[in-house]
């Protein structure tokens, strides 16, 4: 039997002779990095480690960008950034063991999220795997196990053959719908081994799409077609498939309200008439969603901030788009169909008919009008003043990263990204810390645009190690500390349950000396100077950092009296 594509397979004479006389002085760590640059990748994220030494030295070989955070847990938050900013596989190099685990938080972030990172970590050597020899620094008992329920896929290597071939199947993985983190573990003795193995080129990696079947779409788009009042609901899923401009067509051809979840901040614009804007927590928000006969869900699982804390229960069919198959009508009844968001959002439009809503625009005016009138009834004109320093502040193309505090939960809801793939939040997975080192990953991989992270102080504390990576490559990353002097949001949350906090307050360093003994700019603020002091930070190269005293509030989203 014959193939079309034989002929393609057959190496010129030049290949031939450089797969016959590859360069000395290759180890299995070679195989690695030149497997990256084979599939794309010019940066990478990491810290070594003493089994991991064979890929760190491998990188000194290569023409990859290194860089080194100062906790893996860190390290894999740049990493996600750089995946969710760029659309690439960020590559995560990590050691066995302790260095391996402290980065599993991030990686559950990325999960979450659907950011493609591409780990790779060292394993103890072979004569240990098995039920072999035991004793070894770092052993774990089964590494991968570790990370089996985090991660998409996990990839074990035990050769050096292997390690392409393992390295392109985890890159399709973490690029294919849902994007997500995947596991590579590579033993110690495979990485450092001499390698005859020719140099690795150009590698095919190409991540399968995920189609809607059409029968499925034919039955979504009668009844988005023959809806009385119809509403979209927008997540993540919309920004991972850059398929923004997409919902924007069809919400218009339906006459549709949108309303974008906290990962699918900036996936419909702002201000247009159909915008319900991001007030899902608000529960007039949640009634207006209950009224509609017709809810089409695209790119969200409808999971505990989208549904309002699983209070959203619709009254109206719900249509849900999903690439992640456990998610499909995992929250919610529904018409189940599982694509990636841009293919689902084309194959409707292709498949729907115009419809005419002369009530939408005005529906969706009268409801942000009573959200506004809830949110100024409850005396927060600190916290909003804050907000729209902050959103006056940033260029509106720049990227934003929000740890887990206050201001951020105020800009799930209230901060205008002013586009899609803008404004990011560990509201995946919840995890303290994102913030800052999320800003490093964005800043190293577009350095064009200032990043700003926000956090507060108990957030900052998971992160202040990094101020020496902004530092020694000089990341243009603004880092916005809000300091109330300890866990504000846990503390308003135990008040309001138990009449007191405990374990919320927290001694912490004058954050302005402290950057500044990193060799880092750094700014004491006040709300009303914010605004200014932001502007100056962000429009000056370089790392700085801007420290806000101030207690805030968060906002109640239930209907009053």
């Amino acid at each position: 039997m014959t193939h079309d594509h034989d002929l393609e397979l057959r190496p010129t004479a030049a290949q031939t002779e450089a797969a016959l006389n590859p360069p000395p002085g290759r180890n299995g760590g070679d195989l690695v990095v030149e497997t990256l640059a084979g599939l794309g990748a010019t940066t990478v994220f990491g810290l070594p480690g003493q089994h991991a030494l064979g890929m760190f030295d491998a990188l000194r070989r290569s023409d990859l960008r290194y860089i080194g955070l100062r906790v893996e847990n860190n390290a894999g938050f740049a990493a996600d950034a750089y995946g969710r900013i760029t659309g690439e596989a960020a590559p995560l190099l990590l050691s066995t063991g302790p260095g391996a685990l402290t980065s599993l938080a991030a990686l559950q972030e990325a999960r979450a999220a659907s950011a493609p990172v591409l780990a790779i970590s060292s394993q103890i050597p072979t004569a240990g795997l098995g039920g072999g020899r035991h004793g070894y620094l770092h052993e774990l008992p089964d590494q991968s196990a570790s990370f089996r329920g985090v991660v998409k896929s996990v990839h074990t290597v035990r050769t050096q053959s292997q390690i392409p071939s393992a390295i392109a199947e985890a890159w399709k993985s973490a690029l294919t719908a849902p994007h997500g983190p995947v596991w590579v573990e590579i033993p110690q003795d495979v990485l450092l081994a001499e390698t005859l193995l020719p140099v690795v080129t150009a590698v095919d990696a190409t991540p399968e799409d995920v189609l809607p079947r059409p029968e499925l779409t034919a039955v979504a788009a009668h009844l988005l077609s023959n809806a009385a009042r119809t509403a979209i609901i927008a997540g993540g899923g919309v920004v991972r498939a850059d398929a923004s401009k997409k919902l924007r067509q069809l919400a218009e051809k339906l006459r549709a309200p949108v309303v974008t979840t906290p990962g699918g901040k900036g996936a419909f614009p702002w201000t247009h008439p159909l915008s319900l804007q991001s007030w899902l927590e608000d529960r007039y928000t949640t009634d207006f969603l209950e009224d509609a006969d017709v809810v089409l869900v695209v790119g969200s699982g409808l999971g505990e901030l989208s549904s309002n804390y699983h209070t959203f229960a619709p009254r109206g069919r719900v249509i849900q788009i999903e690439a992640d198959l456990g998610k499909l009508e995992s929250n919610h009844p529904a018409l189940g169909i599982h694509a990636d968001a841009w293919h689902g959002l084309q194959a409707l439009l292709e498949t729907v008919t115009e419809r005419a809503d002369e009530t939408a625009e005005g529906r969706v005016a009268e409801l942000l009008g009573r959200v506004r009138e809830r949110i100024d009834s409850q005396e927060l004109t600190l916290e909003q003043g804050v907000l729209e320093s902050v959103r006056r502040a940033l260029p509106a193309n720049s990227p934003s990263f929000w740890d887990m505090t206050i201001l951020a939960y105020w800009a799930w809801s209230a901060f205008d990204a002013k586009g899609p793939n803008h404004l990011h939040s560990a509201q995946g997975a919840g995890g303290l810390g994102y913030g800052f080192p999320a800003a490093l990953g964005a800043a190293a991989a577009d350095p064009t645009r200032p990043v700003l992270a926000v956090s507060g102080d108990g957030g900052a504390l998971y992160s202040i190690a990094e101020l020496a990576t902004a530092k020694q490559y000089d990341l243009n990353v603004t880092w916005l500390i809000v300091d109330d002097g300890g866990y504000g949001i846990l503390r308003e949350y135990m008040t309001d349950a138990f009449g007191e906090a405990t374990a919320t307050e927290l001694t912490r360093p004058d954050y302005v000396a402290l950057a500044e003994s990193f060799g880092v700019r750094g700014v004491r603020t006040s709300p009303e100077a914010l605004e200014s002091d932001l502007a100056k930070a962000l429009t000056e190269p370089g790392p700085s950092v801007v420290v806000l005293p101030a207690v805030l509030r968060m906002f109640a989203a239930t209907h009053l009296g």
